[in-house]
Protein backbone atom coordinates (compact mmCIF):
# COMPACT_ATOMS: atom_id res chain seq x y z
CA UNK A 1 0.00 0.00 0.00
CA UNK A 2 1.46 3.61 -1.14
CA UNK A 3 2.20 6.18 1.09
CA UNK A 4 -0.51 8.14 -0.40
CA UNK A 5 -3.32 5.29 0.15
CA UNK A 6 -2.29 4.82 4.01
CA UNK A 7 -2.65 8.51 4.78
CA UNK A 8 -5.76 9.20 3.21
CA UNK A 9 -6.68 5.52 5.10
CA UNK A 10 -5.79 6.83 8.23
CA UNK A 11 -7.72 10.19 7.76
CA UNK A 12 -10.82 8.25 6.89
CA UNK A 13 -10.47 6.13 10.11
CA UNK A 14 -10.29 9.70 12.41
CA UNK A 15 -13.04 11.29 10.61
CA UNK A 16 -15.17 8.29 11.15
CA UNK A 17 -14.60 8.33 14.78
CA UNK A 18 -15.24 11.59 15.53
CA UNK A 19 -18.75 11.55 13.62
CA UNK A 20 -19.15 8.46 15.44
CA UNK A 21 -18.45 9.54 18.56
CA UNK A 22 -20.39 12.65 17.76
CA UNK A 23 -23.60 11.17 16.61
CA UNK A 24 -23.65 8.71 19.71
CA UNK A 25 -23.21 11.91 21.91
CA UNK A 26 -26.23 13.86 20.33
CA UNK A 27 -28.76 10.23 19.80
CA UNK A 28 -27.95 9.83 23.96
CA UNK A 29 -28.89 13.49 24.58
CA UNK A 30 -31.79 13.22 22.65
CA UNK A 31 -32.80 9.65 23.76
CA UNK A 32 -32.92 11.41 27.46
CA UNK A 33 -36.44 10.00 29.32
CA UNK A 34 -38.15 13.36 30.75
CA UNK A 35 -38.70 12.44 34.67
CA UNK A 36 -42.53 12.97 33.68
CA UNK A 37 -45.58 11.98 31.74
CA UNK A 38 -49.28 12.59 31.30
CA UNK A 39 -50.05 10.56 34.20
CA UNK A 40 -47.56 10.94 36.59
CA UNK A 41 -44.18 12.59 37.65
CA UNK A 42 -44.53 16.02 39.23
CA UNK A 43 -44.53 19.63 38.10
CA UNK A 44 -45.34 23.27 39.51
CA UNK A 45 -47.56 25.60 38.30
CA UNK A 46 -48.77 29.10 39.20
CA UNK A 47 -52.42 30.40 38.49
CA UNK A 48 -54.32 33.66 38.90
CA UNK A 49 -55.60 33.78 42.41
CA UNK A 50 -59.17 34.32 40.74
CA UNK A 51 -59.61 31.29 39.35
CA UNK A 52 -58.82 29.00 42.35
CA UNK A 53 -62.16 27.60 43.11
CA UNK A 54 -62.36 26.11 39.30
CA UNK A 55 -58.72 25.22 38.74
CA UNK A 56 -59.28 23.11 42.64
CA UNK A 57 -61.85 21.18 41.33
CA UNK A 58 -59.68 20.72 37.77
CA UNK A 59 -56.67 18.95 40.02
CA UNK A 60 -58.93 17.66 42.38
CA UNK A 61 -60.54 15.06 39.58
CA UNK A 62 -56.93 15.34 37.65
CA UNK A 63 -54.98 14.00 40.77
CA UNK A 64 -57.73 11.26 41.26
CA UNK A 65 -57.76 9.60 37.80
CA UNK A 66 -53.96 9.89 37.96
CA UNK A 67 -52.60 9.09 41.22
CA UNK A 68 -48.86 9.08 40.10
CA UNK A 69 -49.47 12.39 39.06
CA UNK A 70 -48.31 15.53 41.81
CA UNK A 71 -49.23 19.47 40.16
CA UNK A 72 -48.30 21.45 43.23
CA UNK A 73 -49.73 24.98 42.72
CA UNK A 74 -49.64 28.31 43.98
CA UNK A 75 -52.33 30.95 43.42
CA UNK A 76 -50.95 34.70 43.28
CA UNK A 77 -51.26 37.48 41.00
CA UNK A 78 -51.50 37.89 37.41
CA UNK A 79 -48.26 39.32 37.31
CA UNK A 80 -46.65 37.06 39.74
CA UNK A 81 -47.33 34.09 37.26
CA UNK A 82 -45.72 35.71 34.35
CA UNK A 83 -42.61 36.47 36.56
CA UNK A 84 -42.89 32.76 37.50
CA UNK A 85 -43.12 31.60 33.85
CA UNK A 86 -39.29 33.19 33.70
CA UNK A 87 -38.17 30.41 36.37
CA UNK A 88 -37.40 26.51 34.90
CA UNK A 89 -39.47 25.87 38.11
CA UNK A 90 -42.23 26.62 36.55
CA UNK A 91 -43.59 24.93 33.29
CA UNK A 92 -47.39 25.97 33.43
CA UNK A 93 -49.32 28.87 34.54
CA UNK A 94 -53.07 29.95 34.27
CA UNK A 95 -53.77 33.25 33.40
CA UNK A 96 -56.39 35.95 31.77
CA UNK A 97 -54.63 36.67 28.73
CA UNK A 98 -51.98 34.79 26.36
CA UNK A 99 -48.52 36.05 25.54
CA UNK A 100 -47.45 39.66 23.53
CA UNK A 101 -45.26 38.65 20.46
CA UNK A 102 -42.55 40.19 22.11
CA UNK A 103 -43.22 37.82 24.73
CA UNK A 104 -43.40 35.30 22.99
CA UNK A 105 -40.25 36.04 20.49
CA UNK A 106 -38.50 35.89 23.54
CA UNK A 107 -39.44 32.49 25.06
CA UNK A 108 -38.33 31.57 21.91
CA UNK A 109 -35.06 33.08 21.91
CA UNK A 110 -34.15 30.97 25.28
CA UNK A 111 -36.22 28.26 24.99
CA UNK A 112 -35.73 27.51 21.56
CA UNK A 113 -39.30 27.41 20.71
CA UNK A 114 -42.49 28.94 21.62
CA UNK A 115 -44.68 28.32 24.80
CA UNK A 116 -48.09 26.91 24.06
CA UNK A 117 -51.03 28.99 25.18
CA UNK A 118 -54.83 28.50 24.28
CA UNK A 119 -58.15 29.58 25.89
CA UNK A 120 -59.03 26.76 28.21
CA UNK A 121 -62.82 29.00 28.89
CA UNK A 122 -64.54 32.45 29.60
CA UNK A 123 -64.91 33.72 33.03
CA UNK A 124 -65.98 36.96 34.41
CA UNK A 125 -65.53 39.86 36.63
CA UNK A 126 -68.35 39.95 38.41
CA UNK A 127 -69.39 43.35 40.07
CA UNK A 128 -70.70 42.61 43.63
CA UNK A 129 -72.79 44.99 46.55
CA UNK A 130 -73.73 45.17 49.75
CA UNK A 131 -76.99 43.28 50.55
CA UNK A 132 -78.72 46.89 51.64
CA UNK A 133 -77.29 48.69 48.29
CA UNK A 134 -80.55 49.80 46.58
CA UNK A 135 -78.28 50.93 43.18
CA UNK A 136 -77.96 47.83 41.44
CA UNK A 137 -77.48 48.30 38.04
CA UNK A 138 -74.43 49.88 36.38
CA UNK A 139 -73.52 51.60 33.20
CA UNK A 140 -70.53 51.07 31.49
CA UNK A 141 -69.81 55.41 31.95
CA UNK A 142 -70.90 54.76 35.70
CA UNK A 143 -68.67 52.49 36.31
CA UNK A 144 -65.80 54.35 34.52
CA UNK A 145 -66.66 57.14 36.46
CA UNK A 146 -66.24 55.07 39.87
CA UNK A 147 -63.05 53.62 39.01
CA UNK A 148 -61.23 57.16 37.86
CA UNK A 149 -62.73 58.66 40.95
CA UNK A 150 -65.04 61.43 39.82
CA UNK A 151 -67.86 59.31 41.51
CA UNK A 152 -66.64 58.85 45.50
CA UNK A 153 -67.81 55.38 46.11
CA UNK A 154 -65.26 52.81 47.46
CA UNK A 155 -64.45 50.00 44.77
CA UNK A 156 -62.19 47.15 46.09
CA UNK A 157 -60.07 44.56 44.25
CA UNK A 158 -58.69 41.77 44.42
CA UNK A 159 -55.20 43.35 44.92
CA UNK A 160 -52.87 46.22 43.28
CA UNK A 161 -52.09 46.66 40.19
CA UNK A 162 -50.85 43.34 39.06
CA UNK A 163 -53.93 41.11 39.24
CA UNK A 164 -56.44 40.56 36.00
CA UNK A 165 -58.99 42.35 37.24
CA UNK A 166 -57.17 45.39 38.05
CA UNK A 167 -55.59 45.00 34.44
CA UNK A 168 -58.60 43.74 32.80
CA UNK A 169 -60.82 46.94 34.25
CA UNK A 170 -58.08 49.40 33.23
CA UNK A 171 -57.95 47.89 29.79
CA UNK A 172 -61.80 47.30 29.22
CA UNK A 173 -63.73 50.37 31.06
CA UNK A 174 -61.23 52.83 31.84
CA UNK A 175 -59.28 53.26 28.87
CA UNK A 176 -56.12 52.99 30.96
CA UNK A 177 -56.81 56.05 33.06
CA UNK A 178 -55.29 56.18 36.48
CA UNK A 179 -57.86 54.51 39.62
CA UNK A 180 -59.04 57.14 41.88
CA UNK A 181 -58.06 57.07 45.56
CA UNK A 182 -61.58 55.25 46.25
CA UNK A 183 -60.11 52.34 44.55
CA UNK A 184 -58.58 50.19 46.93
CA UNK A 185 -56.73 46.65 47.30
CA UNK A 186 -57.89 43.18 48.81
CA UNK A 187 -55.61 40.23 49.55
CA UNK A 188 -57.78 38.17 47.82
CA UNK A 189 -61.23 37.34 46.11
CA UNK A 190 -62.69 36.17 49.79
CA UNK A 191 -61.04 39.80 51.48
CA UNK A 192 -63.41 41.54 48.73
CA UNK A 193 -66.42 39.66 49.35
CA UNK A 194 -66.11 40.34 52.89
CA UNK A 195 -65.49 43.85 52.81
CA UNK A 196 -68.37 44.54 50.58
CA UNK A 197 -70.47 42.54 52.91
CA UNK A 198 -69.54 44.88 56.05
CA UNK A 199 -69.47 47.91 54.13
CA UNK A 200 -72.87 49.05 52.86
CA UNK A 201 -71.56 51.55 50.13
CA UNK A 202 -68.95 49.10 48.86
CA UNK A 203 -68.94 47.48 45.63
CA UNK A 204 -66.03 44.90 44.78
CA UNK A 205 -65.19 42.69 42.05
CA UNK A 206 -64.11 39.00 41.57
CA UNK A 207 -63.75 36.39 39.62
CA UNK A 208 -67.30 34.57 38.75
CA UNK A 209 -66.00 31.49 39.76
CA UNK A 210 -65.50 32.79 43.12
CA UNK A 211 -69.32 32.97 43.40
CA UNK A 212 -71.26 31.53 40.34
CA UNK A 213 -71.05 27.81 41.06
CA UNK A 214 -74.68 27.03 42.10
CA UNK A 215 -73.52 23.56 43.43
CA UNK A 216 -70.57 24.70 45.62
CA UNK A 217 -72.15 24.90 49.11
CA UNK A 218 -69.32 27.44 50.26
CA UNK A 219 -69.69 29.60 47.15
CA UNK A 220 -73.45 29.51 47.68
CA UNK A 221 -72.61 30.79 51.57
CA UNK A 222 -70.31 33.54 50.31
CA UNK A 223 -72.96 34.66 47.68
CA UNK A 224 -75.64 34.77 50.76
CA UNK A 225 -73.03 37.85 52.25
CA UNK A 226 -73.34 39.96 49.28
CA UNK A 227 -75.41 40.36 45.53
CA UNK A 228 -74.38 40.80 42.01
CA UNK A 229 -74.96 43.41 40.06
CA UNK A 230 -76.50 44.02 36.42
CA UNK A 231 -73.85 45.83 34.08
CA UNK A 232 -75.36 47.36 31.07
CA UNK A 233 -75.20 44.92 27.86
CA UNK A 234 -73.54 46.99 24.65
CA UNK A 235 -74.35 43.97 22.13
CA UNK A 236 -78.15 43.77 23.27
CA UNK A 237 -79.84 44.54 20.42
CA UNK A 238 -82.58 46.45 22.65
CA UNK A 239 -81.67 49.31 24.13
CA UNK A 240 -81.05 49.87 28.00
CA UNK A 241 -80.05 46.07 28.90
CA UNK A 242 -78.64 44.43 31.58
CA UNK A 243 -77.13 41.37 32.48
CA UNK A 244 -75.74 39.89 35.97
CA UNK A 245 -72.37 37.50 34.83
CA UNK A 246 -73.55 34.10 34.41
CA UNK A 247 -72.55 30.94 31.90
CA UNK A 248 -75.43 32.11 29.48
CA UNK A 249 -74.57 35.71 29.37
CA UNK A 250 -70.88 35.06 28.99
CA UNK A 251 -72.04 32.54 26.24
CA UNK A 252 -73.35 35.32 24.53
CA UNK A 253 -71.48 38.23 25.02
CA UNK A 254 -74.14 40.06 27.27
CA UNK A 255 -72.31 40.35 29.83
CA UNK A 256 -69.50 43.13 29.14
CA UNK A 257 -66.80 42.09 31.81
CA UNK A 258 -66.12 38.48 30.15
CA UNK A 259 -62.48 37.42 30.02
CA UNK A 260 -60.78 34.82 28.80
CA UNK A 261 -59.06 31.85 31.06
CA UNK A 262 -55.78 30.83 29.78
CA UNK A 263 -52.86 28.33 29.83
CA UNK A 264 -49.44 28.88 28.75
CA UNK A 265 -47.04 26.24 28.59
CA UNK A 266 -43.35 25.61 28.51
CA UNK A 267 -43.01 21.92 27.47
CA UNK A 268 -41.83 20.91 24.22
CA UNK A 269 -42.17 16.89 25.09
CA UNK A 270 -45.87 15.26 26.38
CA UNK A 271 -45.36 15.58 29.81
CA UNK A 272 -47.34 16.34 33.11
CA UNK A 273 -48.61 19.89 31.92
CA UNK A 274 -49.41 18.60 28.55
CA UNK A 275 -51.74 16.19 30.30
CA UNK A 276 -53.97 18.54 32.55
CA UNK A 277 -53.65 20.79 29.75
CA UNK A 278 -55.49 18.14 27.36
CA UNK A 279 -57.54 16.78 30.33
CA UNK A 280 -58.77 20.38 31.06
CA UNK A 281 -59.29 20.92 27.32
CA UNK A 282 -61.56 17.50 26.67
CA UNK A 283 -64.82 16.46 28.03
CA UNK A 284 -64.22 15.82 31.75
CA UNK A 285 -62.52 19.19 32.17
CA UNK A 286 -64.55 21.19 29.74
CA UNK A 287 -67.73 20.05 32.01
CA UNK A 288 -65.87 21.10 35.31
CA UNK A 289 -65.43 24.46 33.75
CA UNK A 290 -69.29 24.55 33.00
CA UNK A 291 -70.23 22.88 36.38
CA UNK A 292 -68.51 26.25 37.72
CA UNK A 293 -70.51 28.18 35.68
CA UNK A 294 -67.83 29.31 33.32
CA UNK A 295 -68.46 28.98 29.21
CA UNK A 296 -66.18 26.26 27.97
CA UNK A 297 -64.11 27.59 25.34
CA UNK A 298 -63.04 23.82 23.11
CA UNK A 299 -65.95 21.81 23.61
CA UNK A 300 -69.89 22.49 22.88
CA UNK A 301 -71.88 21.19 25.73
CA UNK A 302 -75.43 22.52 25.02
CA UNK A 303 -78.15 20.63 25.96
CA UNK A 304 -80.44 19.61 23.24
CA UNK A 305 -84.23 18.32 23.55
CA UNK A 306 -84.95 14.69 22.15
CA UNK A 307 -87.82 12.71 21.30
CA UNK A 308 -87.35 9.07 21.45
CA UNK A 309 -89.55 6.55 20.64
CA UNK A 310 -89.83 3.44 21.63
CA UNK A 311 -90.83 0.42 18.96
CA UNK A 312 -94.13 -0.86 18.81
Amino acid sequence: MSNTIRRFYSAFLILSSILFFHVGCTDKVDKTPPNDSPKNGTIHISVDETFKPVIDEQLKMYHATFPQSDIKVEYKSEADCFRDLNKDSTRLIIVARGLYKSEADYYKSVLTYYPYFEVLAYDAVALILNKENTDSVYSLSKLKDILTGKEDITAVMDGKNATSTVRFLSDSVMNKLPFGKNVVSAGGSEVVIDFVAKNKHAIGFVGLSWIGNEYEPKQQELLKQVKLALVECKTCEEKDMFAKPSQATITYMQYPLARPLYYILKENYTGLGTGFINFMGLERGQLIFRRSCLAPAKMNLLKRTTNIKDKE
